[in-house]
């Protein structure tokens, strides 16, 4: 019987023959950084993943795994070899991991990710079939020979074998995203003559080999999942003919399961990015899934119980997964069956702390839930005492502090001078591809009704209005610095609040003055034009040049990315000499700065502004002077801190704290004003 009558295909068990899913929601692969870090790492995974399991998603999925150690996948210390899984003395860190799972629930599915890297690996051993370098990669990757190849399908059955012996359920083979498999798929990385390259035939062999290998390996009743480039978003990847080939191909020789992923790490299409609509790609799943019997698993921004059960219902998939939903809140499924999907902290796409912490070889956490990652060293726990709490400021690390604060039994006030909780967050969800922040929004005033937060709005207060709280804690925020620009009071600039929330008071022509992430959300949103990308597939496909309904080579060869713009001329200035774009986030910058481009943005660096007059924007540039003839200038020039109610109530009384962008004014930043507000309640 279905748990929940909303949600029918969600809560549909599937069969597998030999063992059953209790439902369609499997948590994701994301590597955690926790996987270095040895024993203590994988007994801190043991409690981040039993979380989630007794959270209620049917199957679960580690992060990658290398088989061997040429292979090392590890971000944080290539010397460490606790992210693999070739020796018997390893097995004993996985058991932490699956014994934990199973005590937390005995019918949720636990398995592990193979993953060989080949050339996307700073490893210096690393190997690809014809030594071409990935641009994330070791320079030059080692050629394989034959007996290399040979060794490493016996390590992918022996790392298998070695996952089976610590309990996991099953193994996930990756075969895309520019990792070894993958690179042996497509002509461009592949230009062997020998059985391993050349035709299709033989490019797939190595994908085949191991599917074989493993499963005489491992026997019948285990589950192998391999995950498939169904579109690589490069316009030498797959054929739509190649991709249906090799699944039919690698559902007769083993797998239990095929998952599609799309996108290589170099391609330029950004898929996991909060400008990609939810559930994007799930079509292409579906697609594949007519071609094969065994089940399909999609991905790729899913994040809310009602796009899952869609994409289920349309018949696209059989399994949806997600990962980075389960970070941000590992009750999703157990919410989302008791009729509580108003209470989901819910996933927003930034990658601010979880995949750009990978790329920068930190742990991975998330900026909604600073908890993900840590389950062991920071914890929501009764405090000894209830106290009166006053919170001014309903921004991001008002909200975090205030619900994590009652969470431990203080009784809170929270006011807010301005008519609606959220702060800066009211600004980013304007902006065409941040729509996600409604969610967030969402989330607190949720949980402020059920942690019976007294809620003031449009209530300003001053220091005398609070002396009589046990604790107060200042989160004002920032505000928008003013540049010493001679002529920064003439009429025609504005700072960025007033262009993001009045945006038809900008003319045609505008130069914005600073190109931090603020001054790439102005200049997004003033350069958009008709539906955001993030709220439609078809005018999203458009903009990135993907051809959904014919899938061409990869699913990009010959198509034009098509960008609607506003017509105005828009010019991105900072001061700094570096590349426009060089601060914002790695694994979503790229995509902004690209857009913009697109749509025509003007970016200068090295800008020395001289004046601002009735003829425009004076400046210095590339030695050169030269008047930007606009009718519009934005002051994106960073921020200050709103802290001066601190200041007079700091020098009354000592129980008063100061978080957020009102403590520290260096850039607008949501993940730590989060987390500060978040670790300053759980110390009270």
């Amino acid at each position: 019987m279905n748990k929940h009558s909303q949600y029918p295909s969600i809560f549909q068990p599937l069969d597998l023959g030999f063992t059953q899913l209790k439902n369609r929601i499997m948590m994701g692969s994301m590597h955690t950084g926790l996987e270095e870090v040895g024993e203590p790492g994988y007994q801190k995974m043991a409690t981040y993943f039993a979380e989630r399991a007794k959270g209620g998603v049917g199957m679960i999925m580690t992060g990658g795994i290398a088989p061997n150690p040429e292979s090392n996948v590890s971000m944080m210390d290539q010397e460490s070899d606790s992210a693999m899984l070739y020796r018997e003395d390893q097995v004993h860190q996985h058991s932490l991991v699956t014994t934990a799972v199973k005590e937390a629930a005995p019918d949720c599915k636990m398995c592990m990710q193979i993953l060989h890297p080949g050339p996307v690996t700073a490893n210096p051993d690393a190997v690809s079939p014809s030594g071409i370098r990935s641009p994330l990669g070791t320079p030059n990757p080692k050629i394989m020979t034959e007996a290399d190849i040979e060794k490493t399908i016996s390590d992918f059955a022996n790392c298998a074998a070695l996952a089976q012996k610590a309990s996991y359920d099953g193994v996930e083979i990756i075969g895309s995203a520019g990792y070894l498999i993958s690179t042996f798929l497509v002509e461009k990385t592949n230009q062997r003559t020998d059985r391993w390259g050349g035709s299709y035939e033989n490019r797939m062999r190595l994908a085949i080999e191991v599917i074989k290998r493993v499963r005489q390996t491992v026997g019948e009743n285990f589950i192998i999942v391999y995950r498939i480039a169904a579109m690589e978003m490069m316009e030498d990847g797959s054929s739509w003919d190649e991709v249906v080939r090799l699944a039919k191909e690698i559902e007769k020789h083993g797998a239990t399961i095929i998952s599609t992923h799309f996108t290589w790490h170099e391609s330029r299409v950004p898929t996991i990015a909060t400008r990609v609509p939810r559930a994007a790609f799930a079509s292409v799943t579906g697609r594949l899934r007519k071609e094969i019997s065994i089940p399909v698993i999609t991905s790729n921004r899913i994040n809310t119980p009602e796009t899952a059960e869609d994409v289920l219902a349309k018949g696209w998939a059989d399994i949806v997964s997600m990962g980075r939903p389960m970070l941000a809140d590992p009750e999703f499924v157990n919410k989302t069956s008791t009729g509580r999907e108003d209470e989901i902290n819910t996933c927003i796409g930034c990658n601010q702390a979880c995949l750009d912490h990978t790329f920068q070889g930190k742990r991975v956490t998330c900026l909604v839930n600073p908890r993900a990652c840590y389950e062991t060293e920071i914890n929501i726990t009764p405090a000894a005492t209830s106290k009166r709490i006053a919170v001014v400021g309903a921004g991001p690390a008002g909200l975090s502090f205030a619900i994590t604060a009652a969470q431990c039994g203080h009784k809170v006030t929270l006011f807010e001078a301005s008519d609606a909780i959220g702060g800066h967050f009211n600004m980013a969800k304007v902006i065409p591809g941040k729509e996600e922040f409604h969610e967030t929004i969402r989330y607190y005033n949720r949980q402020i009704e059920l942690n019976n937060i007294e809620l003031r709005l449009n209530t300003y207060v001053d220091a005398d209005a609070l002396q009589d709280w046990d604790e107060v804690v200042i989160a004002t925020g920032i505000k928008p610095r003013v540049p010493e620009i001679k002529g920064i009071d003439n009429a025609k600039v504005f700072n960025y609040r007033d262009a993001i929330l009045h945006p038809e008071r900008i003319g045609k022509r505008v130069a914005i003055v600073g190109a931090g992430g603020i001054g790439f959300d102005v200049a997004e949103l003033l350069s958009h034009a008709g539906v955001s990308a993030g709220l439609d597939i078809d005018v999203f496909a458009r903009e990135w040049g993907i051809d959904f309904k014919n899938h061409p080579r990869g699913g990009v060869a010959g198509v034009e990315p098509q960008v609607e713009t506003s017509g105005r001329e828009i010019y991105l200035l900072q001061r700094k000499a570096q590349s426009v774009g060089r601060t914002l986030g790695t694994t979503t910058g790229w995509a902004h700065k690209l857009s913009l481009r697109r749509k025509g943005v003007h970016m200068l660096a090295g800008v020395q502004y001289e004046g601002i007059d009735d003829q425009g924007l004076h400046i210095q540039y590339q030695n050169e002077a030269q008047t930007l003839d606009v009718d519009s200038i934005v002051i994106c020039a960073g921020q200050e801190s709103d802290n001066a109610l601190y200041r007079a109530i700091k020098s009354k009384r000592d129980n008063v704290h100061l978080i957020g962008g009102a403590e520290l004014a260096m850039e607008i930043d949501a993940k730590r004003a989060i987390d500060q507000g978040f670790r300053l309640a759980i110390s009270l």
